[in-house]
């Protein structure tokens, strides 16, 4: 299984997260099942990461209308929005 990291800018990170947390039927549509990990930092930095179960089905659903409109919803600066694909490992 994958894991997908997005990183963004947001208006407001205390109205970001419980927009956030609301969400829970679009991420399962997506395909993601399990936890989603939240990291917020100063300068109202947030970073997601999702395990989905189909990372294609997972990718092609992040331009959708829905999704656009829960972004803009929760506060999200769309034009700082970074998609990560973690498809590398190194073992130290």
């Amino acid at each position: 299984m994958a894991t997908v990291i997005i990183t963004a800018q947001v208006e407001d990170v205390t109205k970001w997260e419980a927009g956030f947390r609301t969400h829970g039927e679009h991420f399962r549509n997506m395909g993601v099942t399990g936890p989603i990990d939240i990291a917020i930092n100063e300068g109202n930095e947030v970073a997601v990461c999702f395990a989905p179960a189909d990372v294609a089905r997972f990718m092609s659903q992040l331009d959708t209308p829905e999704n656009a409109a829960a972004m803009a919803h929760d506060g999200v600066k769309r034009e700082t929005v970074k998609v990560f694909v973690m498809d590398r490992t190194f073992q130290p």
